[in-house]
């Protein structure tokens, strides 16, 4: 691709999800030269506008940076052709909806808009509404997987900072030899390692 303006827009909810969709365009446009930049808060702002000014086709970013960029003028959306949202019921729950709503009013009538959500909101129904030409919405039926042997249960724990002690509570009362436990950003990955390691516990973070 030697059109070097940005032709395809991505926006997530964090900054972690947009570096782990750069580093997949990457290696997807290994071979086509295709280049792609992070735009996301935590990095300097003058990097991104060196980076963005050098010429960038992909653009991945959290709706706040990339409407920064958008304001400045670094990034130019006339030449963008696709904008996704990814989780976007997730963005759209965060607070991110008015960022949202004024990058889709910098964008081009004729772009292509896919969104990608696990749920179907009424914010999401408001925004295809808004913003998207007799939208095509394609569900994917949800699988139920039951394993022999395994229970499922849940504790609603109200607060986000109880959940540590909640857990240290499971492992003082059941006996686990062996768990895996899920975090939804490398941060709490990090912060769990350690207050679990302070505890005496055998940690290991993927």
């Amino acid at each position: 691709m030697e059109f070097k303006d940005c032709q395809a827009l991505i926006l997530a909810p964090t900054r972690e999800l947009a570096q782990q969709i750069q580093k997949v365009v990457l290696a997807l446009g290994d071979y086509m030269n295709i280049t792609c930049h992070a735009c996301i808060g935590g990095n300097r702002v003058n990097d991104d506008i060196r980076r963005l000014e050098s010429g960038v086709q992909v653009v991945v970013g959290t709706p706040g940076r990339v409407y920064d960029m958008l304001q400045r003028r670094v990034l130019q959306s006339k030449n963008i052709k696709i904008l996704v949202l990814d989780e976007a019921d997730e963005m759209l729950k965060e607070g991110f909806k008015e960022q949202i709503y004024n990058i889709f009013m910098l964008m081009p009538e004729n772009i292509q808009t896919i969104l990608l959500s696990a749920t179907m909101p009424s914010d999401i129904l408001e925004v295809t509404t808004k913003f998207m030409t007799d939208p095509i919405k394609i569900l994917v039926k949800k699988e139920e997987l039951t394993l022999d042997g395994i229970q499922q249960f849940y504790i609603d724990v109200h607060r986000e900072d109880y959940k540590f002690d909640t857990l240290c509570d499971l492992y003082a009362t059941m006996s686990i030899t062996k768990a895996v436990i899920f975090c939804n950003t490398r941060r709490k990955v990090e912060i769990l390692t350690k207050n679990m390691t302070d505890r005496d516990f055998t940690v290991s973070a993927i």
